[in-house]
Protein backbone atom coordinates (compact mmCIF):
# COMPACT_ATOMS: atom_id res chain seq x y z
CA UNK A 1 0.00 0.00 0.00
CA UNK A 2 1.22 3.53 -1.06
CA UNK A 3 0.48 6.15 1.03
CA UNK A 4 -0.43 9.81 -1.03
CA UNK A 5 1.36 12.69 0.74
CA UNK A 6 -0.80 15.61 1.05
CA UNK A 7 0.64 18.77 -0.40
CA UNK A 8 -0.35 21.98 1.19
CA UNK A 9 0.50 25.51 -0.91
CA UNK A 10 1.00 29.15 0.06
CA UNK A 11 -0.91 31.53 -1.05
CA UNK A 12 1.36 33.05 -3.57
CA UNK A 13 1.97 29.44 -5.08
CA UNK A 14 -1.50 29.26 -5.48
CA UNK A 15 -1.54 32.70 -7.29
CA UNK A 16 1.61 31.66 -9.37
CA UNK A 17 0.20 28.19 -10.33
CA UNK A 18 -3.10 29.42 -11.14
CA UNK A 19 -1.72 32.11 -13.70
CA UNK A 20 -0.45 29.49 -15.98
CA UNK A 21 -2.85 27.35 -15.42
CA UNK A 22 -5.02 25.49 -18.38
CA UNK A 23 -7.74 25.03 -15.86
CA UNK A 24 -8.95 27.13 -13.11
CA UNK A 25 -8.36 25.70 -9.55
CA UNK A 26 -9.87 26.81 -6.05
CA UNK A 27 -7.55 27.38 -2.99
CA UNK A 28 -8.87 25.92 0.59
CA UNK A 29 -6.67 26.86 3.53
CA UNK A 30 -3.02 25.20 1.63
CA UNK A 31 -5.11 22.69 -0.70
CA UNK A 32 -5.39 22.80 -4.36
CA UNK A 33 -8.79 22.03 -5.86
CA UNK A 34 -9.27 21.69 -9.62
CA UNK A 35 -12.86 22.52 -10.48
CA UNK A 36 -15.27 20.38 -12.25
CA UNK A 37 -15.73 21.26 -15.93
CA UNK A 38 -19.27 22.96 -16.47
CA UNK A 39 -21.04 21.40 -18.81
CA UNK A 40 -23.85 23.24 -21.45
CA UNK A 41 -26.71 23.61 -18.97
CA UNK A 42 -23.99 25.30 -16.54
CA UNK A 43 -23.34 27.85 -18.96
CA UNK A 44 -26.11 28.53 -20.31
CA UNK A 45 -28.11 29.16 -17.10
CA UNK A 46 -24.85 31.57 -15.73
CA UNK A 47 -24.59 33.07 -18.97
CA UNK A 48 -28.36 34.32 -18.74
CA UNK A 49 -28.19 35.33 -14.95
CA UNK A 50 -24.64 37.65 -16.21
CA UNK A 51 -26.38 39.10 -19.25
CA UNK A 52 -29.98 39.92 -17.19
CA UNK A 53 -27.93 41.47 -14.29
CA UNK A 54 -25.31 43.43 -16.18
CA UNK A 55 -28.39 45.04 -19.00
CA UNK A 56 -30.73 45.46 -15.34
CA UNK A 57 -27.37 47.04 -14.35
CA UNK A 58 -26.76 49.35 -16.97
CA UNK A 59 -27.10 52.99 -15.60
CA UNK A 60 -26.75 51.24 -11.95
CA UNK A 61 -23.49 51.63 -9.79
CA UNK A 62 -23.50 47.99 -9.67
CA UNK A 63 -21.05 45.58 -11.44
CA UNK A 64 -21.82 41.90 -12.18
CA UNK A 65 -18.69 39.36 -12.75
CA UNK A 66 -18.64 36.07 -14.20
CA UNK A 67 -16.31 32.79 -12.92
CA UNK A 68 -13.20 34.25 -14.40
CA UNK A 69 -13.12 36.52 -11.49
CA UNK A 70 -12.01 35.18 -8.32
CA UNK A 71 -13.29 35.46 -4.60
CA UNK A 72 -10.99 35.88 -1.70
CA UNK A 73 -12.55 34.84 1.73
CA UNK A 74 -9.85 36.15 4.24
CA UNK A 75 -11.52 33.96 7.22
CA UNK A 76 -11.50 30.63 5.96
CA UNK A 77 -8.45 31.28 3.29
CA UNK A 78 -10.25 30.64 -0.05
CA UNK A 79 -10.09 31.67 -3.04
CA UNK A 80 -12.52 30.45 -5.40
CA UNK A 81 -14.52 31.22 -8.35
CA UNK A 82 -18.61 31.79 -7.94
CA UNK A 83 -20.23 31.45 -11.64
CA UNK A 84 -21.96 34.99 -10.67
CA UNK A 85 -20.95 37.54 -8.67
CA UNK A 86 -23.18 41.48 -8.32
CA UNK A 87 -21.11 43.97 -6.19
CA UNK A 88 -22.64 47.91 -4.99
CA UNK A 89 -20.22 49.95 -6.22
CA UNK A 90 -16.69 49.43 -6.93
CA UNK A 91 -14.88 46.53 -6.20
CA UNK A 92 -12.50 45.75 -3.86
CA UNK A 93 -9.59 43.84 -5.16
CA UNK A 94 -6.88 41.99 -2.97
CA UNK A 95 -3.44 43.46 -2.87
CA UNK A 96 -3.98 45.61 -6.13
CA UNK A 97 -5.21 42.31 -8.25
CA UNK A 98 -7.49 43.14 -10.41
CA UNK A 99 -8.74 39.25 -10.60
CA UNK A 100 -9.57 39.21 -7.19
CA UNK A 101 -12.34 40.62 -5.76
CA UNK A 102 -13.52 40.50 -1.98
CA UNK A 103 -16.78 42.86 -1.87
CA UNK A 104 -19.45 40.33 -3.57
CA UNK A 105 -23.39 41.22 -2.75
CA UNK A 106 -25.21 38.65 -4.29
CA UNK A 107 -23.45 35.47 -5.09
CA UNK A 108 -25.11 32.91 -7.62
CA UNK A 109 -24.07 29.22 -8.26
CA UNK A 110 -24.55 26.76 -10.48
CA UNK A 111 -25.47 23.18 -9.34
CA UNK A 112 -23.25 20.06 -10.38
CA UNK A 113 -23.65 17.38 -9.22
CA UNK A 114 -19.91 16.90 -7.77
CA UNK A 115 -20.33 19.97 -5.98
CA UNK A 116 -23.93 20.60 -5.01
CA UNK A 117 -23.45 19.67 -1.30
CA UNK A 118 -20.24 21.80 -1.29
CA UNK A 119 -22.10 24.89 -2.77
CA UNK A 120 -25.23 24.67 -0.39
CA UNK A 121 -23.25 24.07 2.80
CA UNK A 122 -19.75 24.55 3.15
CA UNK A 123 -19.57 27.38 0.66
CA UNK A 124 -22.30 28.91 1.94
CA UNK A 125 -20.91 28.81 5.09
CA UNK A 126 -17.72 30.67 4.05
CA UNK A 127 -19.45 33.22 1.76
CA UNK A 128 -21.51 33.88 5.02
CA UNK A 129 -18.04 35.61 6.64
CA UNK A 130 -17.87 38.19 4.26
CA UNK A 131 -19.21 41.46 5.94
CA UNK A 132 -20.79 42.78 1.98
CA UNK A 133 -22.86 39.52 1.34
CA UNK A 134 -26.60 39.47 1.61
CA UNK A 135 -27.96 37.13 -0.83
CA UNK A 136 -27.20 33.38 -2.47
CA UNK A 137 -29.17 31.50 -5.48
CA UNK A 138 -28.07 27.75 -6.10
CA UNK A 139 -29.90 27.01 -9.20
CA UNK A 140 -30.14 23.62 -10.38
CA UNK A 141 -29.06 22.60 -14.12
CA UNK A 142 -30.93 19.65 -14.47
CA UNK A 143 -34.60 20.66 -13.98
CA UNK A 144 -36.41 23.75 -12.48
CA UNK A 145 -35.37 24.40 -9.35
CA UNK A 146 -33.83 27.92 -7.79
CA UNK A 147 -33.41 27.84 -3.96
CA UNK A 148 -32.74 31.39 -2.53
CA UNK A 149 -30.99 32.82 0.67
CA UNK A 150 -31.02 36.55 1.43
CA UNK A 151 -29.81 38.09 4.73
CA UNK A 152 -32.26 39.12 6.87
CA UNK A 153 -30.72 40.77 9.98
CA UNK A 154 -27.20 39.94 11.42
CA UNK A 155 -26.47 36.18 11.62
CA UNK A 156 -30.40 35.83 10.28
CA UNK A 157 -31.18 34.38 6.56
CA UNK A 158 -34.53 33.78 5.12
CA UNK A 159 -34.95 30.94 2.74
CA UNK A 160 -37.32 30.59 -0.79
CA UNK A 161 -37.46 28.30 -3.15
CA UNK A 162 -38.61 28.36 -7.01
CA UNK A 163 -39.80 25.29 -8.93
CA UNK A 164 -41.75 26.42 -11.95
CA UNK A 165 -41.20 28.40 -15.49
CA UNK A 166 -43.92 31.03 -14.00
CA UNK A 167 -42.52 32.31 -11.38
CA UNK A 168 -40.02 35.20 -11.14
CA UNK A 169 -37.12 35.45 -8.36
CA UNK A 170 -37.25 39.14 -6.66
CA UNK A 171 -33.85 39.94 -5.64
CA UNK A 172 -34.03 41.12 -1.69
CA UNK A 173 -30.28 43.26 -2.15
CA UNK A 174 -30.58 45.09 -5.40
CA UNK A 175 -33.25 45.71 -7.49
CA UNK A 176 -33.46 42.95 -9.78
CA UNK A 177 -36.07 40.31 -10.86
CA UNK A 178 -35.97 37.71 -13.20
CA UNK A 179 -38.58 34.76 -14.50
CA UNK A 180 -37.49 31.61 -14.25
CA UNK A 181 -38.56 31.22 -18.02
CA UNK A 182 -35.67 33.53 -18.68
CA UNK A 183 -33.03 32.40 -16.27
CA UNK A 184 -33.74 28.43 -18.15
CA UNK A 185 -33.80 30.04 -21.75
CA UNK A 186 -32.33 27.23 -24.29
CA UNK A 187 -31.82 25.19 -21.17
CA UNK A 188 -31.94 21.77 -22.25
CA UNK A 189 -33.79 19.44 -19.25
Amino acid sequence: MQVTEQRYYSLEEYLALEEVADYKSEYIDGEIIPMAGGSINHNQIAGNFYAALNFAFKKLDYRVFMSDVRLWIATRRIYTYPDVMVVVGEPEYVSDRTDTITNPKVIVEVLSDSTKGYDQSGKFQAYRTLPTFAEYLLIDQTKIYVEQYYKTGNKQWSFREYDTEDESISFTSVPFQISLADAYNKVKL
